[in-house]
């Protein structure tokens, strides 16, 4: 017999307008496999009630009566019932302390739980993820805090014209104003006093990517994270042109002195060839602690981070207060305005990331001298963007990409019998990773998360 499953509606905030499955996959599901869908009402879903309704679904606040329940978000504590199965984003997997409460609940209730950020590949690459769109949307909010910046500093530029993500009607329209823009800093420019105009991006993959799809609308040229400190007077001249740098693990990290094998050997920067050294990329996943920071020889010179790497208290921060102020101290005034932190950890990576911000109010300014903060966009100091539901800007178009993949585990998870030893339990193979809770305790590869709950 097919079980029910149910969409829970999205209350976490406001802004929160996307879905996991379109009503299109829906229909889809329902003729292909008769899977039964309930749909819990919402006036702030970007697919209507009616869309739904449409598709063949029954429109109910009451949910109990479905096997499966899916959100995007983390649901209320007191939403969850007994022995069912929940998909979403948990929130728990770097023990984050304010789900632990609902965790213990989840164990308590013996659920289980799949959680979208562990559904990976042979390769253990992510299958389903909102971050293409975080990084389109926070390129687009990074660079408006940017324009109002730059405004603010008395310099009048391309870049205010640049608006908010939400405030543009569809990703289409937003790509194709930018690219105006764009054009219009090809034929006259920036302000000279600006040059060089460097942004930085950390990290390669999904959230990475988008937001350079944004960026790469804007005269660009590409340069390696090497050569910038000891080049950076040869590119003050030209005001045409932005200057992207892709910075990868083995250009943020190094060996801390005691672990390294040939003690005082210091890198040669002046040549892109003399840096490839020996990078172990996978000692670093398995053993952070033997590792510090060394972004902040190219830190220095960046106009803009935008940060986009995977981040958890073992490793290394990228930015510290203490470099912030002493840099300060050092110079006048900084050359790093804005970073645009989709990452948005706490605290995290970028240590002055003081909180996570909504899109009306998605930035505020650390003054690294005094140690303080001032909310929104301040002329001085270092802007911080740090919206943490940045898809949300682009809720249909995130929304359609996302559930195009989930629909192709939907019936696989509808038929499996969760109450089958693991290793017999019949899943497809990504969703069997992502199972962080089978009735109610941890598999295998979760077992590390019994440390949180101490």
């Amino acid at each position: 017999m097919k079980k029910k499953i149910a969409i829970r509606l999205e209350d976490k905030n406001k802004w929160e307008r996307r879905v996991a499955l379109i009503p299109e996959h829906i229909m889809e599901l329902n003729k292909e496999f008769g899977i039964e869908f309930i749909v819990q009402p919402s006036s702030l879903r970007i697919y209507s009630d009616n869309e739904y309704k449409k598709a063949n679904a029954i429109i109910s606040d009451d949910v109990s009566t479905a096997d499966i329940v899916i959100g995007v978000k983390e649901m209320p504590i007191d939403f969850y019932e007994e022995n069912k199965t929940y998909i979403m984003f948990s929130h728990t997997i770097k023990g984050q302390s304010y789900n632990i409460d609902m965790l213990k609940r989840l164990i308590e209730l013996k659920v289980n739980l799949i959680d979208y950020e562990t559904i990976v590949d042979e390769n253990n690459k992510r299958l389903i993820f909102f971050g293409r769109y975080a990084g389109l949307a926070g390129m687009i909010e990074t660079l408006y805090a940017y324009g109002q910046k730059l405004k603010l500093m008395g310099y009048y530029t391309p870049f205010e014209k640049i608006k908010q993500a939400y405030e543009y009607e569809s990703l289409e329209q937003a790509k194709a104003e930018i690219k105006i823009i764009g054009e219009e800093i090809e034929e006259n420019g920036y302000p000279s006093d600006i040059a060089p105009l460097i942004v930085g991006f950390t990290g390669y993959g999904n959230v990475s990517r988008g937001a350079q799809e944004i960026f790469d609308l804007l005269p660009f040229k590409i340069i390696s994270p090497y050569i910038i400190d000891v080049n950076y007077e040869n590119f003050t001249n030209d005001n045409y042109n932005i200057y992207k740098v892709i910075f990868k693990e083995e250009d943020l990290v190094q060996l801390k002195e005691e672990y390294r094998v040939e003690e005082n050997k210091k890198p040669d920067y002046s040549d892109d060839n003399m840096h490839n050294q020996k990078f172990d990329l996978q000692d670093y996943y398995d053993n952070p602690y033997k590792y510090e920071s060394k972004f902040e020889t190219n830190l220095k010179n960046l106009s803009i981070l935008v940060n986009c790497i995977y981040w958890t208290e073992d490793y290394p921060r990228l930015v510290t207060k203490e470099y912030l102020k002493r840099d300060t101290i050092i110079r006048s005034n900084l050359n790093l305005k804005v970073v645009g932190d989709i990452s948005c950890d706490i605290n995290g990576s970028i240590e002055i990331t003081k909180e996570a911000t909504m899109p009306d109010k998605p930035s505020f300014t650390y003054f690294a001298k005094e140690d303080r903060y001032e909310d929104g966009v301040s002329r001085l100091g270092v802007t911080v963007m740090a919206v943490d539901n940045l898809p949300c800007e682009f809720p249909k178009e995130s929304s359609m990409a996302f559930s195009e993949v989930l629909k192709d585990f939907i019936n696989g998870i509808a038929s499996a019998d969760f109450d089958a030893n693991f290793d017999e339990l019949d899943l497809p193979e990504p969703i069997k990773k992502g199972l962080i809770l089978q009735n109610g305790q941890f598999t295998k590869d979760y077992e590390y998360m019994k440390d949180f709950l101490k």
